[in-house]
């Protein structure tokens, strides 16, 4: 004891003297002291042996890591990667997050290597106790993701999504006549459109899917929880995974599991009925699926993956229809040279269709910007590294080791200025060339998702957004209402506005000749 004391003059210690909890205490204090430690070594000194260094970090050293808002942390992750450089590593809690906020090193790492990033990190709370392990977007590389991704691309690769258009056509023409009739609630025409076409695409369901349907609500706020587990750190229990045994905990996070099982598989079990009893309701996925089992994917699997379809496909691309009416709306002077495309290509007395699309860069130019301008899914979905990845900027090399958890993050990434000068503003002429036309290979991205996990139905919703925004700019001048306060980030996916987006809407013809126009409406035939 004096050997010790002498050693440590400073500190007097009578360890004979303690009670029995007080040494307990000592004992925890030491290991929590020691556990955090080994936290911060291995969240921010880990080096390979190469002896290449994580990306730059932002300061911080308490237990939780780098914690981040809960309302729009994006924009705190864009201050960080300003200050810090276009990757940055953080931690959460013992985790540690590379997050991608450049276009260029989105290039370079995303999608260059997008054969090292293409994995998903282990997601307790999204991939096991909100998806069962049935779900395509949280599922990690291996054999169901291989036969759920063939499974959809076999049914959603471009050629089949272009036999879609006329029944996109048939549906976005009722957005117009919808608007005509009650223009207050654009957003529920919107949101039925999405449904009822995406309805008809998974289920072969032909009437119309209004977006106050019980199961379209339900989905919907099951969504409002999806949106929070994209959010980095959001659930203790993937930091801690013993929780997901406790029967209270996630419970919110189960009930979204026992909705999704029932409301899918209800779904794909009607059409099998059908099948049984010969009813002819045209092709779609889940018809599909259920005559093709060389696919080998069971029952369940199935029922997930035609509903991972109705129920992201339905609300993102409401959200994406909404975002580019919204900026029409905000940017009166942007939405007038479209119209003025419109008047030149189509005239006013004859509506435009998929036929015009080529003829139309402006049109299309300012669907891009709006979703450039604000993305929906501002974090972006969790990639996993499987092997290492080495990065380099300003002639020094950086690796991120395999195992780490990436995010691309959309929002930083639309508002590199070295991509998108003067980021900030709505510039539809960007996204065409000297000579009026779009651009060509443009990456898309920021929408649709990164490399190997880009989002399969992607070419189905780029022609639902077309044409239904098509058609409703060609029909009404948009305006904002000047006595409202106006939250331009409402419809990114996760966020709620302190007071909802109203647009007036103006017919640009009679409505009576509006509205027949688009009663007889029928491109395809």
């Amino acid at each position: 004891m004096n050997s010790l004391h002498s050693a440590l003059p400073l500190i007097p210690l009578q360890l004979p003297d303690l009670p029995i909890y007080e040494h307990a205490q000592l004992f925890i204090g030491t290991a929590a002291c020691l556990a955090a430690a080994g936290v911060f070594a291995r969240a921010y000194l880990v080096k390979s042996e190469s002896n290449l260094p994580l990306p730059p970090s932002p300061p911080n050293w308490t237990f939780q890591g780098h914690t981040l808002p809960p309302r729009r942390p994006f924009l705190t992750m864009a201050e960080w990667i300003d200050e810090y450089g276009p990757v940055i590593t953080t931690r959460s809690r013992f985790t540690k997050v590379v997050i991608v906020g450049s276009y260029k090193a989105a290039v370079e790492i995303m999608e260059n290597q997008g054969k090292s990033v293409a994995d998903r990190p282990r997601s307790i709370s999204a991939g096991e106790l909100f998806s069962g392990g049935m779900s395509l977007t949280f599922a990690p590389v291996g054999e169901r993701f291989r036969r759920m991704r063939k499974a959809l691309h076999s049914h959603l690769q471009p050629k089949a999504a272009e036999t879609y258009q006329p029944l996109q056509s048939s549906h976005a023409k009722n957005v117009v006549l919808n608007i005509l009739d009650d223009p207050h609630n654009f957003r529920n025409h919107v949101l039925s459109y999405a449904a009822t076409t995406v309805m008809k695409v998974a289920y072969g369901k032909s009437t119309p899917t209004s977006a106050t349907h019980p199961e379209v609500i339900e989905l919907h706020r099951n969504m409002e929880v999806f949106a929070k587990l994209l959010r980095p750190g959001a659930f203790l229990v993937d930091s801690i995974p013993w929780l997901k045994y406790l029967p209270w905990y996630g419970r919110e996070l189960k009930r979204g599991y026992e909705t999704y099982k029932r409301i899918h598989t209800g779904q794909l079990n009607r059409v099998g009925e059908q099948i049984k009893s010969n009813e002819d309701t045209g092709p779609s996925l889940a018809r599909f699926i259920l005559e093709n089992r060389e696919h080998g994917l069971g029952e369940t699997e199935s029922a997930f993956l035609v509903g991972s379809m109705f129920s992201a496909g339905s609300d993102t691309t409401g959200s994406a229809i909404c975002t580019v009416l919204m900026a029409a709306a905000r940017f009166p002077e942007e939405q007038a040279k479209v119209q003025a495309e419109l008047d030149a290509v189509v005239g006013r007395h004859q509506a435009p269709t998929f036929a015009d699309q080529k003829s139309l860069p402006r049109m299309q130019a300012f669907i891009y910007e709006a979703l450039r301008w604000r993305p929906l899914a501002t974090n972006g979905v969790p990639h996993r590294t499987n092997e290492d990845v080495i990065w380099a900027i300003h002639q020094e090399n950086y690796r991120i080791p395999a195992g780490t958890t990436v995010y691309g993050n959309h929002w930083s990434i639309t508002r590199d200025p070295d991509a998108y000068p003067e980021p900030d503003a709505f510039k539809p002429e960007r996204w065409i060339d000297d000579h009026g036309n779009l651009k060509e290979n443009i990456n898309l991205f920021f929408i649709y998702g990164f490399g190997r996990r880009v989002c399969p139905g992607q070419h189905l919703a780029q022609r639902s957004v077309f044409i239904s925004t098509l058609l409703v700019i060609w029909a009404f001048r948009l305006t904002l209402d000047p006595t409202k306060p106006v939250d331009d980030m409402e419809f990114i996916i996760g966020e709620k506005a302190d007071s909802p987006c109203v647009i007036e809407f103006e017919a640009r013809v009679p409505d009576a000749e509006l509205r027949h126009i688009m009663e007889e409406y029928c491109p395809d035939s």
